[in-house]
């Protein structure tokens, strides 16, 4: 990254030597570079650009940088009159400073039409909002604007070599002109505006919420990465009896959201959402524990209850944050007795059982059938927030060996890979075997890009559909690590293995992840593989009474409905 950003900081750099003692072939190729070094950077590697912009190199200190390199290569190597010269400097200022005063007249526009709020399913009437420009001449007005001034750079070259400067001038005079249309758009729709007020789109949804007295609130604050947290507690919110709403606080996740029938609030600023009048909410949910939850916590009226994203033995669903609410709502016994051993504050008191709602569509039954082959679905969680954790995900260590000992599996099973959402985020190790494992599904002839489970190829599942549930009815046998994946798929009562990649003994990794009890465990070499998948197969399980039993600890009793309890938890919090 720091190379990157080094290297194209050199070609401006080059650029204005090459300028200023008229180097025109010198000049050419560092220009030539410093394009499609941003056009590099903007596309592929958006840290270096973030990098530039630390150290102060915003981009339009390069491309100011990049400007003045052409004028001072024209000067250099043409004779000019004084007009001429005059016009060389004028040109290209003119469009700086156009963008300077279109940009600022954009942000005046905006603030009479400020995006702060969003809604879907919701129907707020007529609102009145001050006159936009055109989608096109709001994107490029401001510090984009100089971006036209790019043709400068091959016009000097050609008024150097000609010894000419009209090339210069022309190239000059095009960019003046898109200048200027663009300037006269914004600053038209400006003039057309004026006098009106703020946008009424708050308290539109005010009224709204007024109305419509919603009981209960699915509440998340994480962003566009992280919403397939909210996204699996929307079906069942859906399904209560109490009136319920989704108040969100990112843009980005809030496109994100997957369809629901839910009305759907997005308040990204702390102070418009907290200027909202909440009063009738009296069960808050929260799927993930981040900071700007603070600002619906603060409702005194309203039980705030923690649901997290599933149940695993990793640290991370035993979070200290977690006893800033009323309540923490987990599966079953399993999750009660993971906060006793945490000893993080969290109250015995303060834990309810509900089960999990979510795998009412999960089929506790399945096996290899005439319409696909014995099915596999290997699926690894991501490598986690810290970085010297080498064993938190088997996708670095394990990954390559899983698939591959899959794929060469006589007779043939179908393997269904589906990641974590942010597998690779964090680790180029991750990421590269991700991108391989892909590769050799490729290669043995399956779909990398799936967006439905029929058919009988291997697969690679990485959006949002097909489900995570949904695999889970077309799978014989499951392959992750310690995630609540694994505590999920229990509820099929079919049977799972779980990575092992520190090397742990079978009683110390069963006794400190008791989601591992009724788990094949599968070690680095993967050597058990192919037993594994033998034995199952066959049907002949060793395993089958431990996860009926494992199904209870972890998911509750089985005669228990988890969306029945759900929807008796909820009702006592809104009584």
């Amino acid at each position: 990254m720091a190379a990157r950003s080094a290297l194209l900081v050199l070609s401006y750099l080059v650029m204005l030597v090459a300028g200023a003692l008229g180097w025109v072939g010198l000049f050419a190729v560092a220009g030539l570079a410093a394009v499609i070094g941003e056009f590099a950077v903007a596309r592929w590697s958006p840290p270096s650009q973030v990098l530039l912009e630390k150290v102060g190199l915003h981009w339009s200190y390069r491309q100011l940088t990049r400007d003045l390199a052409a004028v001072l290569l024209v000067t250099a190597q043409v004779a000019l009159s004084g007009v001429e010269l005059t016009w060389l400097l004028v040109l290209p200022a003119a469009v700086w400073v156009v963008s300077v005063f279109a940009g600022a007249l954009s942000t005046m526009i905006d603030r009479r039409n400020p995006l702060s709020a969003m809604v879907r399913n919701i129907d707020l009437g007529p609102l009145r909002s001050a006159p936009r420009p055109p989608a096109w001449a709001a994107a490029v007005a401001g510090d984009r604007m100089p971006l036209l001034n790019l043709l400068l750079v091959p016009a000097a070259v050609a008024a150097a070599v000609q010894h000419d400067p009209t090339p210069f001038f022309v190239a000059a005079a095009v960019a003046v002109a898109a200048t200027g249309v663009v300037g006269a758009i914004i600053a038209l729709t400006w003039l057309r505006g004026r006098g009106t007020g703020q946008s009424p789109l708050l308290p539109a949804v005010q009224r709204w919420l007024d109305t419509y007295q919603p009981e209960v609130a699915l509440y998340f604050a994480g962003p566009a990465k992280d919403v397939y947290q909210a996204n699996m507690w929307l079906a069942p919110t859906e399904a209560l009896e109490q009136r319920a709403v989704v108040l969100m606080r990112s843009r980005e996740a809030f496109t994100e959201l997957a369809d629901t029938r839910l009305p759907v609030i997005c308040v990204p600023a702390g102070v418009d959402f907290m200027n909202l009048e909440l009063g009738s909410v009296r069960a808050a949910l929260y799927a993930a524990n981040v900071g700007a939850n603070i600002h619906m916590l603060r409702e005194p009226g309203t039980k705030h209850v923690f649901v997290g994203h599933g149940d695993s033995d990793k640290q991370a669903s035993v979070n200290p944050y977690s006893k800033v609410y009323d309540e923490v709502w987990v599966a079953g016994l399993a999750g009660r007795e993971r906060y006793a051993r945490a000893g993080v504050g969290v109250l015995d008191s303060d834990i309810v059982e509900i089960g999990r709602p979510q795998l009412a569509g999960v089929h506790t039954f399945g096996a290899e059938s005439v319409e696909r082959p014995f099915t596999v679905l290997y699926a690894p969680t991501w490598e986690g927030w810290l970085d010297d954790d080498p064993y938190h995900t088997s996708l670095v260590l394990m990954g390559e060996r899983i698939v591959k000992g899959l794929l060469a599996t006589n007779p043939r099973v179908r393997l269904i890979y589906k990641p974590h959402p942010l597998a690779g985020s964090r680790s180029k190790a991750a990421k590269a075997v991700h991108e391989r494992v892909v590769q050799a599904i490729r290669v043995a002839g399956g779909n990398p890009d799936a967006a439905s489970l029929d058919g009988t190829a291997h697969l690679v599942v990485t959006g949002r559909t097909p489900a995570l549930f949904d695999c889970f009815n077309q799978t014989d046998l499951l392959i992750s690590d310690v995630s609540s994946v694994v505590s999920d798929f229990v509820q099929s009562q079919r049977p799972y293995v779980v990575a092992n990649p520190a090397g742990l003994s079978e009683d110390e990794f069963r006794r400190e992840y008791p989601t591992a009890r009724a788990a094949y465990l599968l070690s680095t070499d993967c050597g058990e593989l192919e037993k594994i998948v033998a034995v199952t197969r066959a049907g002949d399980d060793p395993m089958t009474e431990a996860r009926r039993e494992l199904k209870t600890y972890l998911l509750g009793p089985a005669e228990a409905n988890p969306m029945d309890r759900f929807q008796e938890e909820i009702a006592r919090l809104c009584r």
